[in-house]
């Protein structure tokens, strides 16, 4: 059979994921924060949007007009005649004179305290109100506390420049991370002098810093305190003991008596494990919820987004009329309908991202009535197959839509995340179980149990499968104990006989 050329046409349907598209998608996984900074590049780089917040383009602000009656009553009389008096500088220039020839004692007072001249809605004279940040103390950074310190205990530069890597080598709390060898390899010094240095440093305020370790930082504390004999030393070279709750062992490596153990343990508490954590490290966030659950007057849910944190955008068309009708080469009217078409897509998209996060949060509110009315042991199995299915939506969008956002219930504030958890089955044939209600039920018999009655992993098992037919082997027991942070049944056995016999 002879090859040879020819030309076909074939009919086929493919989905082309376009720039805009992509765009769209990943919007829909993006906090609120980041969305903010999208959108404010958009508008810097868009002239055809505008924010949304006031009145729409092309409309002016048309104030208020109140038909008022004629009878009012004392108080609004007086409020009136308020408003009606006039400042000492009006009254001034009625007279054609200068303010001090009519109110000398106003304006000495002024003279003496010229920032307290305010109008009745607390505005300066500039016309702007006051700034209250700018009367807020700020909190010192540990950083520039030391720095200032370091200053005035060490003499030479040279000290001075290995005390400015030594703060910079500290964490939030306040404990040296630096490496004291690579430190002196680049500086080029020897690691004396910088010991030296760290050492000088050891004194400075918070009392605690520059410590490598917890019991050196607790040791400088005691050491400031005049209260690091030997018997404290062997406490703090053995808090391993102190932390597996082993006192007969504690007190057999100190060789001291009970009461002075109670006595040197107090001690202890009134220290500050991590003094750097007084100082400001940075800004604190506050979590700000994208949606709000909150009871109706029917009983139901109401889901509503919070629309203070969403942004508002607008197309103005009205401009986009003007410009393009002067607009006379062809790369301007190119790049007029360009922003026109990335304006419209961002509007829809913005919108479309809104109505899928309503839509998904209203069916995580409809799977867990029960958490949000009972509590977090009716916190149902929920995956994203689940709720994709119920809104006919794609898993991977479901998934996006719940990245790093959070709904405010009744019962608190929750990452959207929280509600999808596994599924264990029931051993007796009935619905299965969260498992993140299975952990909240495993901390609550700990938490119940008594010193002649403590709880084994084993236990544990057995007795959720008695309560609740939820069968667990022992290890899941034992990592869902290990991941709450709860230690073993020999721990806590021996932490409660403890604080028995030291009460």
């Amino acid at each position: 059979m002879a090859l040879s050329p020819r030309l076909e046409f074939r009919q086929a349907q493919s989905l082309t994921l376009t720039p805009q598209l992509m765009q769209s998608i990943r919007l829909l996984q993006l906090s609120h924060l980041e969305l903010n900074n999208f959108v404010e590049d958009e508008l810097l780089r868009n002239p055809l949007l505008e924010r949304g917040d006031g009145a729409e383009p092309g409309e002016p602000d048309i104030p208020e007009v109140v038909e008022r009656s004629t009878e009012i009553t004392a108080y609004e009389d007086t409020v009136d005649r308020g408003d009606r008096i006039q400042d000492a500088d009006s009254i001034a220039d009625g007279y054609d004179t200068a303010v001090e020839n009519v109110f000398p004692d106003q304006t000495a007072q002024d003279q003496l305290n010229p920032a307290s001249r305010l109008d009745r809605n607390g505005s300066s004279e500039a016309g702007e109100a006051p700034d209250i940040d700018q009367f807020v103390a700020s909190r010192p950074v540990l950083s520039e506390h030391l720095e200032a310190q370091s200053n005035l205990i060490l003499r030479t530069a040279a000290d001075r420049l290995i005390a400015r890597y030594l703060i910079d080598g500290l964490n939030e709390a306040g404990y040296l991370t630096a490496d004291l060898d690579a430190l002196a390899e680049q500086l080029g010094a020897e690691r004396a002098d910088i010991e030296a240095v760290l050492l000088a440093l050891q004194g400075c305020d918070p009392v605690g810093v520059f410590a490598r370790s917890v019991p050196e930082c607790l040791a400088i504390q005691l050491r400031e305190r005049d209260r690091l004999d030997p018997m404290m030393q062997a406490l703090l070279d053995n808090l391993e003991l102190l932390t597996a709750h082993d006192m007969a062992g504690l007190l057999r490596v100190i060789g001291c008596d009970r009461e002075d153990l109670v006595d040197m343990l107090a001690e202890l508490r009134r220290l500050d494990p991590r003094p750097g954590l007084a100082f400001d490290s940075g800004p604190v966030e506050t979590v700000v919820p994208d949606v709000f659950v909150r009871r109706g007057p029917d009983g139901g849910w109401q889901i509503e987004l919070n629309t203070e944190v969403l942004p508002r955008v607008l197309v103005n068309r009205v401009y986009y009329a003007s410009v393009t009708k002067q607009a006379r080469a062809p790369g301007e009217k190119a790049f007029l309908s360009d922003c026109l078409s990335t304006a419209n897509w961002l509007t829809k998209s913005l919108d479309q991202r809104a109505q899928t996060i309503l839509k998904v949060a209203a069916e995580i509110v409809r799977q867990q009535d029960g958490f949000l009315t009972h509590g977090i042991a009716h916190l149902k199995p929920m995956t994203l197959r689940m709720v994709a299915e119920a809104i006919e939506m794609h898993e991977s969008t479901v998934s996006r839509v719940t990245a790093n956002k959070y709904l405010a219930t009744p019962r608190g504030l929750f990452e959207m995340k929280y509600f999808f958890t596994t599924a264990i089955a029931s051993s007796d044939g009935g619905g299965d179980h969260s498992a993140e209600a299975v952990r909240h039920r495993i901390r609550q018999l700990i938490e119940a149990e008594q010193v002649t009655a403590v709880l084994s992993d084993d236990t544990i098992a057995e007795m959720l499968k008695q309560e609740q037919g939820i069968e667990l082997a022992r290890r899941t027991v034992a990592k869902y104990r290990e991941g709450m942070n709860i230690p073993s049944s020999v721990m806590r056995r021996r932490r409660m006989k403890n604080s028995q016999q030291m009460a």
